[in-house]
Formats: C-alpha cells, structure tokens, sequence
C-alpha cells in the first residue's frame, strides 16, 4: 500500500531554488533515509511534506488511513501544556482513552468519582484490548525518563523538550514517521535503543540523520538530494556508498569517452562543414548537444591536513585524580561529596586515539575540562610534556565577535599555513581547503550555519598546530560527507586525540581504545572499538538478569519451604513496609526530575547534578529490593 506520494515538488530557498521538480513515494513498510549535504534542503522537504510549508509548485498526498507522525528538529509546543496534554494530542480515539485512563491513575485515592472513573476506564480497555498498547507506551515514556507527566512544557530543558517530542510521535497510531534528527540529545544508550525500536517497528519511515548506524540498521532505501534533485538508492547506508562509487567510475569513463569524441568533432566544425545537407545538419546539432551537456561533476570536498608539532618522551601524565561534586547539605554548614573521577592515573604515549565512553551526566566532559586544567582537581598531579601542545574543541564553541569577517578570525592567529609536505599556503587558501570559498571569506561570522560555524572552529584551532587533540562532541551540525572527512583526517593525524562523541560510527573509525566512565567515579579502561563495548556491556546485562531470575527462583523456593515459619510480617517490618510505600515514589519523582535537568548547559549545576541522580539510583535500587522481600509476606 502507497502511504506516501510527493509529486514535481519544488521549493525556492533564499537565493535559488533547493530542489525542483522532486518525485517519489513511500511504501507500506519502507524504511528510507533522506540524506545531502549541509543546505541542500533536507529539514525543508522533511517541513513541506508534513505541511508546515507550502511549496512553490508540486503536490504531497498521505494516505488517509496510514497518517503521518512528524518530528522536526526543533519541536513546537505550548509552554502551558503538560507534557500528557502534548504527547497525547492526537485525534487518536485509542489515545484519548489512555490518555484518562493515565489521568485517573493518577486521582485514585483522593475522591469516589475517580474510582468510578477508573472501573469505566478498565472495561473501555479490555473491551478495545489497549492493554498492550499501554504498556508499549509506558514503555517508551520510561525508556526516555519520562516519568511525570503534569509537568508543563515551558520548564523542561531543550533535551527534555526533543525526547517528548519524540515520545509524542512514537506513542501515536500512525503508519509513516517523518523524523528529522532523531538522535539529537540522545546518549549512546537511548540511540540504540532508538535505533532497535524503529529496526522492529511495523510502521514505514523517512527520517534525516547523520548517523550513519543508523542508517545501516533501519533502512532500506537512501534518498539523497542534491543539485536540487532526488535519487533513489536501493538498500542502506553501506550499499549506498557501493553504488555511488560504481555510479561515479561510470559517468568519469563516460565523460572522457564524450571528450574523446569531441575533439575530433570541434577540428571538423572549425573546418566550418556546409550545413545545407541533412545528415550534416543532424551532425551539427548532436555536436551542439555534447558541447552544452550538463558535465559530470565530482562531489567537490576538502581537505584537513596541518602540519603537527611533535611529540616529545612524556605527553601526558595523570597521577591519581580525583573530583569530587556536592551532592546536598547533610547538616547545616556540612556538604556531602561524591566522586565523579575516581583516583585516575594513565601515561599518554604518541599516536594514541582514545575514546571516553559514559551515559548522559556521567562525567565526560569534566574529564576533558581537568585534562586541559580548565578545571582542577582535587587531588592528583597533572604533567604536561614540555612539547606537548593541546587544541581543545568544546562541545558549544563559543565565538565572542561574530561581526568579524571570516577571514579575518583565521587571520588572528595565522596569516600563513604550513602544510605536511612542507607547502606554505596563505589564510585565504587555507580556508578554501576547508571549504570557505570566494564571497564567505569576506562574510561576517555571524551569517555562517551551525555547522560552517563549527568547522571554522576546528579549522583555526588546527591552526595552532596541536600535536595533542581533544573533541567534546565535534559532529554535532556536521553533515555524513563532512564528517567522513574529519574521520579521515583523525586516522591519519599522527598526535594523541582523546575524543567524545555519541556517533558510533565516528567512534568505531577513530578511537581504537575506550575510557568508560563508571557511576562510582573509576575511569576503566577497554581495548577495542565503542560497538564491540556495547555488544560486551549488552551480554553483560543479560547475564546479571539471568542470575537475577535464578535468585528470584531460588528465594521463591527458600521463602515458600519457610511458610510454615513466617507467615506475615513483624510489627516493625510493617512500619518499614509502609514507610518503603511512601519513600519509593518520592525518590521517583526526584529522580525524574533530576533527569529533565541533566541536558543544562551550567557546567558546575549538571555537576551536582549528576551524582545526586547516581545517588538516588542506588538507593531506589536498595529500597526496591527491600520492599520485595517485604512485600512476600504483605
């Protein structure tokens, strides 16, 4: 069944048009990505074929009874919604339904119409077998940390905002998503998961994503848009590439066959043929036509290569470090702490590419910021080799006069470049290496995209020659081909790179060794590359169910060989049962709000709190278990 039919569309950008004439359908089951380069008009088709811009000419047709979900990159909301009242704002008569059913819950207890409510609401559930359905969105909410849904939209954090955004649009019943960006503000973890549901769900999808996993395991068409035009490739990511590399050695041997042609053909026309006969007009004409084809062209790139300082004996030494963050006020004027890195030592050696692995909160960053002693610690030393030489890419790179031109910010730090092979090249040629060419050199900095505003960064950055580079999430506005070069040049680039990213992808071709993050504080290390930990941590988890069930099994047996000796529970254990019954849902509720805040940009605030969330898990964890064993003979 056809869900989707885009017919001749075209849109008009700023100064030219973005795409014309654009042509396709999706189908019953399809899982397709749309992919291009930076301002080729990806998030622009993505807006007009959910209809929140009209185009200049064609026509979009939904199948009535697939419906479509849209996610866009930066999603709308009003600020006075709750988060149920947003996620739930579909017409969807099965949503409607859940949606009381989820409000009711929440009443039950506080007067005689909510019990009512609630026994209508079951027999409405059972009778529409929504059971299932619920339990898929509770599910999802949970996977996201959405825990409270009364909150209103206007005080979620932007990473809080894009997960329910998301949640909204896998929670409602349709049959085609339009996702753009999925994976923005998501941690490795949830992106795997995210890519997982969308792998097994039933639903067709055209999404926008840099994220390359992703395309391999969810899709089965690419369509990639470029000189303002659609094509289709059958398969995924990685056959994707195949077929662009048969199709491009194609048209380069059919050009220089054309070129062939044409020089005989130019020596006879100059020769200035009688155009009188037929054939010779014929001739003409088709000569004409080879002359004013349209010429293949390569993908035009560029290129990252500096020359590096070198290294000395010692890089880097990290004696025994340890940071510690308040965790709250124990007692008045008294702070609790708890550790974030953990009496961490490492020797860096030359050519190193590490990788820091670790869940949103867990302590990256803060890592990188004592490593460049933006930040100190509170214990350990700190040795930097005499030439070592660090460039630190910050995850928010700020540019304090964006009024400069272009030029002019590369030029405050170098007028002239040398290369690898010795080659000297001025800013202005420099900067056309790294794809600024003719009229933006001379542009205010201001007038760049995020990710042109990204990538000049890292280009003056390169320019100070570090022999010892550290990138706090440097693909983010990236697009696939710009990163494929930056990838190419971290293979290559012979100083150490210590490295932050939630690409897997990107991860996988760079660092060939991990530091994990654990939530006590110990840095651990892992030799391999960042799938191959999530494979080992996966089997991890599986493993500790499994025990978990045996154990479960065998306090089962243990507690009914004991039934002839305990039957219910002392006078104390019911006053902690009771008490265990208040507690659990307020250390829930906490936790899901220290959650909503994780995504803040204040350094020393997501700090604290991040080890107060690491805390409270574990004493949820402490008081579930406690409150099972109670509960066994309640």
């Amino acid at each position: 069944m056809n869900l989707l039919s885009v017919s001749n569309l075209s849109k008009i950008g700023r100064e030219k048009p973005l795409f014309t004439e654009v042509t396709f359908g999706i189908q019953e089951g399809e899982k397709a990505a749309l992919i291009g380069k930076n301002g080729t008009g990806k998030s622009t088709l993505l807006n007009t074929i959910a209809g929140i811009l009209v185009p200049d000419e064609g026509s979009v047709v939904i199948n009535k009874e697939a419906g479509v979900s849209f996610l866009p990159q930066n999603p709308l909301f009003d600020k006075e919604d709750t988060i149920r009242n947003h996620i739930f704002k579909s017409s969807s008569p099965k949503l409607a339904i859940i949606k009381e059913y989820l409000e009711v819950c929440d009443e039950l207890g506080k007067n005689d119409k909510a019990q009512k409510r609630y026994d209508l609401l079951l027999e409405k559930m059972d009778l529409q077998d929504l059971w299932n359905y619920e339990s898929q969105i509770s599910s999802i909410l949970s996977t996201l940390g959405i825990t409270d849904l009364n909150r209103k939209m206007g005080t979620l954090s932007g990473g809080m905002i894009k997960k329910v955004a998301l949640a909204q649009v896998l929670v409602e019943d349709t049959k085609l998503l339009l996702l753009d960006e999925p994976t923005n503000h998501l941690d490795i973890t949830t992106i795997t998961w995210l890519q997982n549901y969308l792998h097994e769900t039933k639903r067709s999808i055209l999404m926008v994503t840099h994220d390359r996993y992703f395309l391999d395991a969810v899709c089965n068409n690419i369509y990639e848009l470029a000189r303002n035009k659609i094509k289709l490739y059958q398969g995924n990511y990685s056959q994707y590439l195949e077929k662009k590399e048969t199709e491009a050695e194609i048209e380069q041997n059919t050009e220089r066959r054309i070129e062939s042609v044409l020089r005989f053909e130019r020596q006879w026309l100059l020769r200035g043929p009688c155009a009188r006969g037929t054939k010779i007009k014929a001739r003409i004409q088709r000569d004409e036509q080879l002359i004013n084809r349209e010429k293949f062209q390569a993908d035009k790139g560029f290129t990252l290569e500096v020359k590096g300082k070198r290294l000395g004996g010692k890089v880097l030494e990290l004696h025994n470090i340890s940071k510690n963050f308040p965790k709250g006020f124990v007692n008045e004027g008294q702070t609790k702490t708890i550790p974030v890195i953990n009496n961490f030592s490492y020797k860096f050696t030359k050519g190193e590419k590490i990788g820091i692995f670790g869940d949103n909160g867990s302590g990256k960053s803060t890592l990188l910021n004592i490593i460049t002693q933006t930040i100190q610690p509170d214990s350990g030393i700190i040795d930097v080799g005499i030439n070592t030489s660090f460039a630190y890419y910050t995850q928010n790179p700020v540019i304090k006069d964006t009024s400069m031109p272009v030029l002019e910010y590369i030029k405050e730090t170098a007028e002239h470049i040398t290369m690898n092979d010795g080659k000297v090249l001025s800013a202005s040629r420099f900067l056309e290496e790294f794809g600024f060419e003719g009229k933006i050199q001379y542009s205010p900095v201001s007038t760049l995209s995020g990710g042109e505003l990204k990538r000049l960064y890292l280009v003056k950055l390169l320019l100070t020659n570090p022999n010892f580079l550290i990138l706090d999430e440097p693909t983010n506005d990236f697009d696939i081909f710009t990163m494929n070069i930056l990838e190419d040049f971290l293979i290559n680039y012979k100083g150490c790179l210590l490295i932050v990213s939630h690409d897997r992808y990107f991860m996988d071709k760079v660092a060939d060794t991990l530091f994990i993050l654990e939530d006590n504080g110990d840095v651990s290390g892992f030799v391999g590359k960042c799938s191959e930990y999530i494979e080992y941590r996966e089997e991890l988890k599986a493993q500790k169910e499994e025990e978990r069930a045996k154990k479960s099994v065998e306090r089962q047996s243990s507690t009914s060989s004991k039934s002839s000796t305990k039957t219910k529970l002392t006078f104390n254990e019911q006053k902690e049962f009771e008490t265990l019954d208040k507690e659990i849902p307020e250390l829930e509720e906490k936790k899901s709000l220290l959650e909503e805040k994780m995504s803040t940009t204040d350094y020393e605030e997501l700090q604290k709190i991040t080890e107060e969330y690491k805390a409270i898990s574990t004493e949820l964890e402490q008081k579930y278990e406690r409150w099972e064993k109670l509960a066994e003979f309640v």
